[in-house]
């Protein structure tokens, strides 16, 4: 395994910490971080139970922790690392914070950004990664909603 594998592996590992806080909170488990430098400038997790807004993505609390982080609204040098595919709304809200890469475990293959938007909405220069941890990322979603039936 090569050494960005083992990283990418290590940040969904938080990640996947955040969606447990979201599932314990009784919220669809879905968790983002936000990595530069080696060190997390950003976290979150799916709120919009508890916020009651639908808006309340795990990714888009975690780009707004870290804009509050770094003190600016652009994320150039940093990665995001997410437990779902994001959604078009969110992926619109990483393209325009800038930021560099995107890695996800599962893919959504109902309300993903990759089944709906033609073209990409990231930064011309953010690459992305998926199906980093998929299999443990997909178990968690599968666990909570087959609580809710």
């Amino acid at each position: 395994m090569d050494s960005q594998t083992l990283t990418d592996e290590r940040w969904m590992r938080v990640a996947l910490d955040e969606a447990r806080a979201a599932m314990e909170a009784d919220e669809i488990p879905i968790g983002a971080v936000i990595v530069a430098g080696g060190r997390v400038i950003g976290r979150g997790h799916n709120l919009t139970e508890t916020l009651g807004d639908v808006t309340a993505h795990a990714e888009m609390q975690a780009i707004t922790a870290a804009a509050s982080t770094l003190g600016g609204k652009y994320l150039p040098d940093a990665t995001l690392y997410v437990t779902v595919e994001p959604c078009p709304m969110c992926a619109g809200a990483i393209g325009w914070s800038q930021l560099r890469r995107v890695v996800y475990g599962a893919a959504d293959v109902k309300r993903g950004y990759t089944q709906i938007m033609a073209r990409s909405p990231f930064h011309p220069k953010c690459t992305v990664t998926s199906g980093v941890l998929a299999g443990e990322c997909s178990a968690l979603m599968r666990a909570f909603f087959s609580s809710k039936r």
